[in-house]
């Protein structure tokens, strides 16, 4: 290599300062910069952006996963058609959510809200299709939202890839509402939908939860064992009464099937770590609790066939907090990845 991955990053360089290719980069990232349903704060349409800023002040040694960057990494260019949509869908999705969803009588919220469903749609079936042509060349693919909503289309491409695969869910919230707001592809919907519409996930884990509905929470209970939950508040209480971390790893990773797909909306950490993400909750895990559950996985002789992060929101007024920790956790997770390969 001519490249020198102790040097500086060049200006105008790739994702973590690396000069690779689509053809030449084992990685591929798939920006989608899309949060038509986001309702709470906004801001994450602009994560891929700071992602990749923040990815250039990244050292690229790593001490637990060794030279991730060996296999090459290279971040896509955003579709201008990605961009449009998320424009057109979010002045669309504005008044429904200013109205607390579709309102019985009001066809006009009902027609906005079956606009966004269109263009979430549209942006699901091309995350899709991008995905699963990648996985098919042989590339370790993440997507790099974005709303966690954009993450179902890599999910889906992947499972039909690894059929029998388990998703391990870190947030804050379940996801598992039907239709939140009246939008079918929200947000909040997200591991719903995948529950739903994917019967080739064999088990949902779900770390970190700290707010969700009683609807979510029996959802999950009926699942007969498909859907596991690690709410926050038991992890917490556990480790208090003299639990140490490695065990809860290991009850949680337990369960999981040998093809493991991690799905990361960062609002799973502390909100100290991601403190303009667009709904926040107090608690979460560390950095390191995080990053030691993902290498668990690959540890236990598992492997990450795919990852996303999501939901991460730069400030309004700038600064690259969220962004940097975006893109360290984005490193973990492609070298955990590598690892288990």
């Amino acid at each position: 290599m001519t490249f020198d991955p102790s040097a500086a990053a060049q200006p105008g360089s790739g994702v973590f300062g690396l000069p690779h290719s689509e053809r030449d980069a084992g990685v591929v990232l798939v920006p989608v910069p899309f949060e038509a349903t986001t309702s709470y704060g906004g801001g994450t349409s602009r994560g891929p952006e700071a992602i990749l800023d923040a990815s250039r002040q990244v050292d690229l040694f790593d001490v637990e996963t060794g030279r991730p960057y060996e296999a090459g990494i290279h971040m896509l260019p955003v579709p201008e058609e990605l961009a449009r949509l998320d424009r057109e869908a979010r002045a669309a999705a504005e008044p429904v959510i200013a109205a607390g969803g579709v309102v019985p009588g009001r066809e006009d919220l009902a027609r906005a809200a079956a606009e966004v469903d269109d263009a979430c749609g549209r942006v699901n079936a091309w995350v899709e299709e991008r995905v699963a042509g990648l996985l098919a060349r042989g590339k370790v693919v993440g997507l790099v939202g974005g709303d966690h909503s954009t993450a179902l289309g890599a999910i889906a491409a992947h499972a039909r890839r690894h059929p029998g695969m388990g998703l391990l869910h870190v947030d804050a919230h379940a996801d598992l509402r039907v239709a939140f707001e009246g939008f079918t592809y929200s947000h909040a919907s997200v591991i719903y939908n995948a529950a739903e519409r994917l019967p080739e996930l064999s088990r949902i884990v779900q770390v970190g939860l700290r707010d969700l509905s009683e609807e979510e929470h029996a959802y999950a209970a009926a699942s007969g064992g498909r859907i596991v939950q690690h709410h926050d508040a038991a992890l917490a209480r556990a480790r208090f009464e003299g639990e140490p971390w490695a065990a809860q790893v290991a009850r949680i990773v337990e369960p999981l099937p040998r093809e493991v797909y991690v799905t990361f909306d960062v609002d799973g950490l502390d909100p100290t770590l991601c403190p303009h993400t667009g709904t926040p909750v107090p608690g979460g895990l560390s950095f390191h609790e995080a990053a030691y559950l993902v290498g668990a996985v690959v540890r236990s002789g598992r492997r990450v066939v795919g990852f996303d992060v999501v939901e991460v929101s730069p400030g309004p007024e700038g600064g690259d907090w969220d962004g940097n920790v975006g893109a360290r956790l984005l490193y973990k997770l492609i070298g955990w990845a590598l690892a288990g390969r």
